[in-house]
């Protein structure tokens, strides 16, 4: 069994970049997929670690966003 590659959003970028110097993926989206649970997620301490190879088969795939639900009239709690 290998070990999966478990990066921080910064370092997976890294990665991308290494791969494709030209990408066009930004670190905000790599966060964007954390906070949606597209990619599987070990939470060290304060450090979130996303598996590097996730990342580029969703990238390879393909992946849609989902909508953010709006809510219009409604008073959101703040968390």
């Amino acid at each position: 069994m290998t070990m999966p590659r478990m990066r921080t959003a910064e370092k997976v970028l890294a990665e991308i970049k290494q791969a494709d110097p030209d990408t066009e993926v930004t670190l905000h989206y790599i966060r964007a997929l954390i906070r949606a649970e597209a990619v599987p997620v070990v939470c060290c301490g304060r450090k979130k670690l996303v598996n590097v190879d996730a990342v580029m088969e969703l990238l390879a795939n393909g992946y849609a966003m989902p909508p953010e639900p709006q809510q219009i009239g409604v008073i959101r709690r703040v968390v």
